[in-house]
């Protein structure tokens, strides 16, 4: 698939970039090589592929529960700028004014 001038512009454009005429010849050469060797791809026989979301075999990581103590409410209040009857106290975020 060959690329036209008009295409890069177009691509520059959406990119937000500002190319010079030897750019734009050089990104020409390169994006229709690269489109060239992608639609190789379409050559393949893949009838006996199952589709997959993933290339790897996945599985869960997670570590098994345990019950451990917590810390007391002095503690997590302790570094808190404001605080009122042992909770947070934060700027509203809703209000009516």
């Amino acid at each position: 698939m060959s690329l036209t001038k008009q295409d890069v512009e177009k691509i520059a454009a959406l990119a937000r970039l500002e190319l010079t005429p030897e750019e734009k010849d050089l990104y020409q050469d390169q994006l229709s090589s690269i489109l060239d060797y992608a639609a190789r791809f379409n050559q393949l026989n893949l009838d006996d592929v199952q589709p997959t979301a993933s290339a790897v075999a996945l599985q869960n990581v997670f570590r098994d529960d345990e019950v451990t103590a917590s810390l007391s409410i002095d503690e997590v209040i302790f570094n808190a700028p404001k605080q009122a009857q042992n909770q947070f106290q934060i700027q509203a975020v809703l209000d009516d004014e």
